[in-house]
């Protein structure tokens, strides 16, 4: 029996998407696939090392990591409306300069890739790499003046006293008129042509959990990894970021082109 190892977040996008193959509902035959559950951060410092056969990572750090690993047309989190939002506190005036701090869930990721993009003026020694889900709170304790919000950051800024200051996925949209590449799923080369085709068939099988109105249904396997959030919240976060991009990419040379750069 072949082990291969796969690492994704604890997100409900993820969990949705790979439910199907962590309970064993769906198989290759002669192959074990044996999970890990990490932070966005962690998880492309995971890829750097080649620590998994099969991974989540930011889109914008493939580049990085492109040698080793081959990335899958199916699991990943792409789409319109669906980037990271910046944002400060409702009753702050610090304006975005030169002079400010943000905070952003990771050098590595997309999201931080999007904000160079939509704000080249901000410098590195501006931000501060925070774990996403601290990103609110160091806002709203005066620690930091802006924050780069991811996954269920998107739902709950607001009634936590957050005002949004840019959307970047729409920045990025006017900009280039293309889907935002958030996360995507690869693969180590080593693993084979024939075997990376079975994994990429088998992610975009899995993505079906969905009742007779085409609702997702929110599992315990899902709320367990989710943690804090409600289900309305899981709710929307399933419906944002599982998407017919999640089955398929599709044409990816003009946005790999881009992230590449």
């Amino acid at each position: 029996m072949q082990q291969i190892s796969i690492a994704i977040s604890p997100c409900p996008n993820d969990t949705f998407i790979f439910e199907e193959i962590h309970e064993k509902r769906l198989t290759i035959d002669n192959v074990e696939f044996n999970f890990s559950f990490l932070d966005i951060a962690a998880l492309n410092e995971a890829a750097s090392v080649s620590k998994y056969d099969v991974i989540k990572i930011s889109t914008a750090h493939y580049k990085n990591i492109n040698q080793t690993y081959t990335m899958l047309r199916s699991g990943g989190a792409m789409g319109f409306g669906v980037g990271p939002l910046l944002v400060k506190k409702a009753n702050s005036n610090t304006a975005l300069n030169s002079n400010a701090t943000i905070a952003i869930p990771g050098f590595t990721t997309t999201a931080n890739f999007l904000l160079n993009h939509c704000f080249p003026f901000v410098q590195e020694k501006q931000k501060k790499e925070l774990v996403f889900s601290d990103i609110e709170n160091a806002v709203l304790t005066n620690q930091i003046d802006f924050g780069v919000l991811i996954h269920e950051g998107r739902f709950t800024y607001a009634a936590k006293g957050l005002a949004l200051v840019a959307d970047m996925g729409e920045l990025w949209q006017q900009k280039t008129n293309l889907p935002i590449p958030l996360g995507c799923i690869v693969a180590k080369k080593t693993l084979g042509t024939k075997l990376i085709m079975q994994i990429e068939q088998l992610i975009k099988a899995s993505i079906k959990n969905y009742d007779a109105n085409g609702t997702a249904i929110i599992s315990d396997f899902i709320k367990l990894h989710a943690q804090d959030m409600d289900e309305q919240v899981i709710q929307q976060h399933i419906n944002l970021y599982v998407n017919e991009f999640s089955k398929d990419m599709g044409n990816r040379d003009q946005l790999l082109q881009m992230l590449l750069h």
